[in-house]
């Protein structure tokens, strides 16, 4: 005989299995609390700490030029002496193997950067797991998605001061919340059709990152209505470690209102350790 799981069980299940895989994802020997250093290149050519060669910005994107006896696994490729990744598109990178560390290569606010990731620094093989508030129905609410006639082109800060990063805003999505009408600026998420909002909210620097959360939604209807699910609100790398280059939200989605769901400040930014 089979017993239906009860569906407030289920969801905070189904929210368990959800936190712990984010956790899992940031905390892997290659994931985002593996980076020991943010080296942004320039013409001038640089050692990077924790990373093979010598590295610079070439006009066609970023150049590493290896030592005699050091290597680098580009795409499954050894590559030695000297190599040029060409141009990265923003918001893109590339991993670059060396014994069991990597390094990416990416592109950032419109500058080539450089990070290299090893799977033994503190931060990463101390993690504690990211605090997060209990799991609550009431803080998942439908919405609607209208979308614009075209994307817009809008320009955020970023966690790196004086660093912009510019997101075609696709459309708002609208929901109640506590007795408020609120609305959100969405940009693409990562799946066709999906979403992604960067919000705060008046938890920010409370209980939570006082910079940014985001929320990644499904892909609306047809008739555009999608789920506003905050209890899956999450963390950014730079609530981890100042070696992050998030963007910001824009000033429209600071929300007014406490939205007690989702993932919490980090441990190790409250301790200090990021």
């Amino acid at each position: 005989m089979t017993v239906d799981t009860p569906p407030v069980e289920r969801f905070a299940i189904e929210w368990r299995a959800w936190h712990e895989r984010k956790d899992a994802e940031l905390a892997a020997p290659h994931g985002f609390l593996a980076v020991t250093g943010l080296h942004w290149l320039t013409a001038e050519p640089q050692r990077v700490p924790g990373a093979p060669g010598t590295w610079w910005t070439g006009e066609r994107g970023p150049v590493v030029q290896l030592d005699e006896g050091e290597e680098l696994l580009v795409d499954g490729v050894p590559v030695t002496r000297r190599h040029a990744f060409g141009g990265i598109p923003e918001r893109s990178g590339v991993l670059a193997r060396f014994g069991d560390a990597v390094v990416e290569v990416a592109r950032r606010g419109g500058h080539d950067v450089v990070r290299p990731r090893h799977p033994d620094p503190p931060l990463r093989t101390r993690v504690a797991g990211t605090p997060a508030f209990p799991p609550d129905p009431r803080w998942a609410v439908p919405g609607r998605f209208v979308p614009f006639d075209v994307p817009r082109p809008t320009t955020v800060g970023a966690a790196v001061e004086g660093l912009e990063h510019v997101y075609d805003a696709v459309g708002v999505v609208s929901f109640a919340l506590d007795g408020h009408e609120l609305a959100l600026t969405a940009f693409p998420g990562k799946d066709p059709a999906a979403l992604m909002v960067l919000f705060t909210d008046a938890t920010a620097g409370v209980t939570t990152y006082g910079l940014v959360r985001s929320l990644a939604l499904d892909a609306p209807d047809a008739d555009g209505r999608v789920l506003v699910d905050f209890n899956r609100a999450t963390n950014l790398p730079c609530a981890y470690t100042d070696f992050a280059t998030c963007p910001l939200p824009p000033a429209e989605n600071r929300l007014p209102i406490a939205v007690e769901a989702g993932q919490q400040t980090p441990h190790e930014r409250r301790a200090g350790r990021a």
